[in-house]
Protein backbone atom coordinates (compact mmCIF):
# COMPACT_ATOMS: atom_id res chain seq x y z
CA UNK A 1 0.00 0.00 0.00
CA UNK A 2 2.56 2.86 0.94
CA UNK A 3 4.81 1.86 -2.42
CA UNK A 4 1.21 2.38 -4.43
CA UNK A 5 0.45 5.33 -2.30
CA UNK A 6 3.67 7.70 -3.42
CA UNK A 7 2.62 6.97 -7.01
CA UNK A 8 0.46 10.06 -8.85
CA UNK A 9 -2.20 7.56 -10.34
CA UNK A 10 -2.49 4.23 -8.66
CA UNK A 11 -4.19 3.96 -5.14
CA UNK A 12 -2.99 2.22 -2.06
CA UNK A 13 -6.39 1.27 -1.66
CA UNK A 14 -6.55 -0.91 -4.47
CA UNK A 15 -3.52 -2.99 -2.92
CA UNK A 16 -5.37 -3.64 0.08
CA UNK A 17 -8.50 -4.42 -2.24
CA UNK A 18 -6.56 -7.69 -3.71
CA UNK A 19 -4.74 -8.81 -1.14
CA UNK A 20 -8.53 -8.98 0.55
CA UNK A 21 -7.66 -6.65 3.80
CA UNK A 22 -9.93 -3.66 2.57
CA UNK A 23 -13.16 -4.24 4.43
CA UNK A 24 -10.84 -5.35 7.68
CA UNK A 25 -9.01 -2.29 7.00
CA UNK A 26 -12.15 0.32 6.76
CA UNK A 27 -13.74 -1.29 9.57
CA UNK A 28 -10.79 -1.34 11.73
CA UNK A 29 -10.19 2.15 11.11
CA UNK A 30 -14.30 3.32 11.77
CA UNK A 31 -14.19 1.29 15.11
CA UNK A 32 -11.71 3.72 16.35
CA UNK A 33 -14.07 6.32 18.43
CA UNK A 34 -11.55 7.43 21.16
CA UNK A 35 -13.43 6.47 24.26
CA UNK A 36 -9.91 5.49 25.61
CA UNK A 37 -9.35 8.90 26.59
CA UNK A 38 -12.10 9.31 29.03
CA UNK A 39 -10.65 6.73 31.36
CA UNK A 40 -6.85 8.18 31.08
CA UNK A 41 -8.24 11.77 32.08
CA UNK A 42 -9.68 9.84 35.16
CA UNK A 43 -6.49 8.29 35.59
CA UNK A 44 -8.28 4.76 35.66
CA UNK A 45 -5.08 2.54 33.86
CA UNK A 46 -6.94 -0.16 33.38
CA UNK A 47 -10.28 0.68 32.11
CA UNK A 48 -7.58 2.79 29.54
CA UNK A 49 -6.09 -0.15 28.05
CA UNK A 50 -9.02 -2.31 28.16
CA UNK A 51 -10.97 0.49 26.30
CA UNK A 52 -7.91 0.94 23.82
CA UNK A 53 -7.51 -2.83 23.06
CA UNK A 54 -11.19 -2.62 22.40
CA UNK A 55 -11.18 -0.01 19.72
CA UNK A 56 -7.71 -0.26 18.29
CA UNK A 57 -6.84 -3.75 16.46
CA UNK A 58 -3.28 -3.53 17.15
CA UNK A 59 -2.36 -7.07 15.52
CA UNK A 60 -3.74 -5.07 12.24
CA UNK A 61 -2.69 -1.93 12.31
CA UNK A 62 1.03 -2.48 13.39
CA UNK A 63 2.52 -4.38 10.53
CA UNK A 64 0.43 -2.23 7.98
CA UNK A 65 1.68 0.88 9.44
CA UNK A 66 5.35 -0.31 9.59
CA UNK A 67 4.89 -1.93 6.32
CA UNK A 68 3.65 1.52 4.83
CA UNK A 69 5.96 3.86 6.65
CA UNK A 70 9.45 1.96 5.37
CA UNK A 71 7.86 1.64 2.15
CA UNK A 72 7.36 5.48 2.16
CA UNK A 73 11.23 5.67 3.33
CA UNK A 74 12.76 3.65 1.64
CA UNK A 75 10.85 3.06 -1.92
CA UNK A 76 10.07 6.76 -2.35
CA UNK A 77 13.63 6.87 -4.59
CA UNK A 78 13.19 3.87 -6.07
CA UNK A 79 9.67 5.00 -7.34
CA UNK A 80 10.75 8.66 -8.49
CA UNK A 81 13.82 7.07 -10.24
CA UNK A 82 11.43 4.67 -12.67
CA UNK A 83 8.85 7.65 -13.11
CA UNK A 84 12.19 9.58 -14.64
CA UNK A 85 13.93 7.46 -16.00
CA UNK A 86 11.40 4.04 -17.63
CA UNK A 87 8.74 6.30 -17.70
CA UNK A 88 6.24 4.67 -19.84
CA UNK A 89 6.99 1.27 -18.85
CA UNK A 90 6.76 2.27 -15.44
CA UNK A 91 3.17 3.20 -15.86
CA UNK A 92 2.05 0.74 -18.32
CA UNK A 93 2.98 -1.69 -15.24
CA UNK A 94 0.70 0.74 -13.15
CA UNK A 95 -1.86 0.64 -16.17
CA UNK A 96 -1.98 -3.28 -16.14
CA UNK A 97 -2.60 -3.22 -12.27
CA UNK A 98 -5.45 -0.73 -12.32
CA UNK A 99 -7.29 -2.56 -14.81
CA UNK A 100 -7.13 -5.95 -13.20
CA UNK A 101 -8.04 -3.94 -9.87
CA UNK A 102 -11.74 -2.77 -12.23
CA UNK A 103 -11.94 -6.92 -12.85
CA UNK A 104 -11.39 -7.81 -9.34
CA UNK A 105 -14.12 -5.53 -8.13
CA UNK A 106 -16.49 -6.38 -11.09
CA UNK A 107 -16.23 -9.74 -9.96
CA UNK A 108 -17.78 -8.84 -6.64
CA UNK A 109 -21.11 -7.91 -7.99
CA UNK A 110 -23.26 -10.48 -8.19
CA UNK A 111 -25.96 -9.07 -10.87
CA UNK A 112 -25.12 -5.99 -13.15
CA UNK A 113 -28.53 -3.97 -13.41
CA UNK A 114 -29.05 -0.35 -14.26
CA UNK A 115 -28.22 1.47 -11.15
CA UNK A 116 -24.36 -0.41 -11.60
CA UNK A 117 -24.27 0.98 -14.91
CA UNK A 118 -25.02 4.54 -14.02
CA UNK A 119 -22.78 5.09 -10.28
CA UNK A 120 -20.15 3.11 -12.77
CA UNK A 121 -20.44 6.39 -15.30
CA UNK A 122 -20.44 9.01 -12.87
CA UNK A 123 -17.51 7.65 -11.08
CA UNK A 124 -15.80 7.01 -14.38
CA UNK A 125 -16.70 11.34 -15.29
CA UNK A 126 -16.39 12.72 -12.36
CA UNK A 127 -12.75 11.03 -12.10
CA UNK A 128 -11.91 11.67 -15.73
CA UNK A 129 -12.84 15.61 -15.17
CA UNK A 130 -10.56 15.17 -11.64
CA UNK A 131 -7.90 13.80 -13.38
CA UNK A 132 -7.87 16.20 -16.27
CA UNK A 133 -7.43 19.27 -13.75
CA UNK A 134 -4.05 21.05 -13.85
CA UNK A 135 -1.81 21.09 -10.68
CA UNK A 136 -2.77 24.08 -8.83
CA UNK A 137 0.51 26.03 -7.37
CA UNK A 138 0.16 26.50 -2.78
CA UNK A 139 2.66 27.26 -0.32
CA UNK A 140 3.90 24.75 2.02
CA UNK A 141 2.75 26.39 5.60
CA UNK A 142 2.32 24.17 8.40
CA UNK A 143 -1.58 24.58 7.53
CA UNK A 144 -1.46 23.82 3.99
CA UNK A 145 0.49 20.91 4.23
CA UNK A 146 -1.94 19.29 7.39
CA UNK A 147 -5.06 19.93 5.03
CA UNK A 148 -3.33 18.29 2.33
CA UNK A 149 -3.06 15.77 4.63
CA UNK A 150 -6.85 15.41 5.46
CA UNK A 151 -7.61 15.54 2.02
CA UNK A 152 -5.31 13.28 0.47
CA UNK A 153 -5.40 10.06 2.86
CA UNK A 154 -9.15 10.02 1.72
CA UNK A 155 -8.42 9.21 -1.46
CA UNK A 156 -5.51 6.96 -0.79
CA UNK A 157 -8.41 4.13 1.38
CA UNK A 158 -10.59 4.69 -1.72
CA UNK A 159 -9.69 1.77 -4.62
CA UNK A 160 -8.71 3.89 -8.20
CA UNK A 161 -8.42 7.49 -6.61
CA UNK A 162 -4.44 8.50 -6.20
CA UNK A 163 -3.83 10.19 -2.52
CA UNK A 164 -0.56 11.66 -4.32
CA UNK A 165 -2.21 12.13 -7.18
CA UNK A 166 -4.43 14.63 -5.11
CA UNK A 167 -1.16 15.90 -3.25
CA UNK A 168 0.32 16.59 -6.82
CA UNK A 169 -3.29 19.06 -7.51
CA UNK A 170 -2.62 20.11 -4.31
CA UNK A 171 1.19 21.41 -5.17
CA UNK A 172 2.42 19.36 -2.33
CA UNK A 173 3.52 15.92 -4.19
CA UNK A 174 7.11 16.68 -4.85
CA UNK A 175 7.46 18.74 -1.71
CA UNK A 176 6.36 16.26 0.54
CA UNK A 177 8.19 13.81 -1.32
CA UNK A 178 11.46 16.18 -0.20
CA UNK A 179 10.28 16.21 3.17
CA UNK A 180 10.31 12.82 3.83
CA UNK A 181 14.32 12.03 2.04
CA UNK A 182 15.37 15.36 3.98
CA UNK A 183 13.67 13.81 7.45
CA UNK A 184 12.00 17.10 8.21
CA UNK A 185 10.14 15.87 10.69
CA UNK A 186 7.89 19.16 11.85
CA UNK A 187 6.28 19.37 8.17
CA UNK A 188 5.65 15.04 8.41
CA UNK A 189 4.05 15.36 11.70
CA UNK A 190 1.95 17.85 10.54
CA UNK A 191 1.01 16.02 7.53
CA UNK A 192 0.46 12.54 9.77
CA UNK A 193 -1.75 14.51 12.05
CA UNK A 194 -3.48 15.73 9.21
CA UNK A 195 -4.04 12.04 7.82
CA UNK A 196 -5.14 10.50 10.90
CA UNK A 197 -8.50 13.24 11.50
CA UNK A 198 -9.23 13.30 7.94
CA UNK A 199 -8.60 9.20 7.71
CA UNK A 200 -11.11 8.38 11.04
CA UNK A 201 -13.98 10.63 9.89
CA UNK A 202 -14.02 9.50 6.19
CA UNK A 203 -13.50 6.10 7.28
CA UNK A 204 -17.04 6.07 9.13
CA UNK A 205 -18.56 6.88 5.94
CA UNK A 206 -16.87 4.64 4.04
CA UNK A 207 -17.85 1.79 6.35
CA UNK A 208 -21.42 2.45 5.96
CA UNK A 209 -21.53 2.38 2.20
CA UNK A 210 -20.11 -0.58 2.04
CA UNK A 211 -21.96 -2.71 4.88
CA UNK A 212 -25.20 -1.36 2.92
CA UNK A 213 -24.50 -0.12 -0.03
CA UNK A 214 -22.09 -2.43 -1.28
CA UNK A 215 -22.49 -3.23 -4.86
CA UNK A 216 -23.40 0.54 -5.75
CA UNK A 217 -20.49 1.26 -3.98
CA UNK A 218 -18.33 -1.06 -6.02
CA UNK A 219 -20.12 -0.07 -9.12
CA UNK A 220 -19.10 3.75 -8.38
CA UNK A 221 -15.21 2.92 -7.31
CA UNK A 222 -15.17 0.45 -11.11
CA UNK A 223 -16.10 3.98 -12.67
CA UNK A 224 -13.03 5.50 -10.79
CA UNK A 225 -10.78 3.56 -11.66
CA UNK A 226 -11.51 3.43 -15.39
CA UNK A 227 -11.77 7.09 -14.94
CA UNK A 228 -8.24 7.04 -13.23
CA UNK A 229 -6.92 5.59 -16.49
CA UNK A 230 -6.28 8.20 -18.33
CA UNK A 231 -3.35 9.38 -15.94
CA UNK A 232 -1.08 6.51 -16.77
CA UNK A 233 -2.22 6.33 -20.52
CA UNK A 234 -1.21 10.16 -20.78
CA UNK A 235 1.82 9.07 -19.36
CA UNK A 236 2.89 6.40 -21.97
CA UNK A 237 1.70 8.64 -24.78
CA UNK A 238 3.61 11.37 -23.75
CA UNK A 239 6.83 9.25 -23.25
CA UNK A 240 6.81 6.70 -26.81
CA UNK A 241 6.32 6.68 -29.68
CA UNK A 242 2.44 5.89 -30.08
CA UNK A 243 3.18 2.81 -33.03
CA UNK A 244 3.77 -1.13 -33.06
CA UNK A 245 7.77 -0.56 -32.32
CA UNK A 246 6.59 1.83 -29.47
CA UNK A 247 4.03 0.66 -27.75
CA UNK A 248 4.84 -3.57 -27.70
CA UNK A 249 7.34 -3.24 -24.18
CA UNK A 250 4.68 -1.17 -22.78
CA UNK A 251 1.73 -3.66 -23.54
CA UNK A 252 4.11 -6.67 -22.45
CA UNK A 253 4.62 -5.02 -19.01
CA UNK A 254 0.67 -4.16 -18.68
CA UNK A 255 -0.01 -7.84 -19.36
CA UNK A 256 2.33 -8.26 -16.81
CA UNK A 257 0.67 -6.09 -14.11
CA UNK A 258 -2.48 -7.38 -14.99
CA UNK A 259 -1.80 -10.98 -14.73
CA UNK A 260 0.20 -10.17 -11.28
CA UNK A 261 -2.90 -9.03 -9.26
CA UNK A 262 -4.92 -11.25 -11.04
CA UNK A 263 -2.90 -14.16 -9.57
CA UNK A 264 -2.22 -12.22 -6.07
CA UNK A 265 -6.56 -11.77 -5.67
CA UNK A 266 -7.21 -15.65 -6.24
CA UNK A 267 -4.22 -16.19 -3.86
CA UNK A 268 -5.61 -14.04 -1.19
CA UNK A 269 -8.79 -15.47 -1.57
CA UNK A 270 -7.54 -18.76 -1.13
CA UNK A 271 -5.89 -17.97 1.99
CA UNK A 272 -8.73 -16.20 3.21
Amino acid sequence: MGSADIVPGVSGGTIALITGIYGHLIEAISNIKFGFIKPLIKGDLKGFWTQLLEEIDFKFFIPLVLGIGVAFLTLAKVVTYCMDVHTALTFSFFLGLIIASAVILFRKISQINIKHVIFAIIGLILTYIFVSLNPISGNHSLIVIFISGMIAICAMILPGISGSFLLLLLGQYEYMLTALHQLQIVDIISFVVGALIGILGFSKILNYLLKNYEELTMAFLIGVMLGSLKVPAAEIANSVSVNFTGLLPCAIVALIGFALIIILETRFDYIE
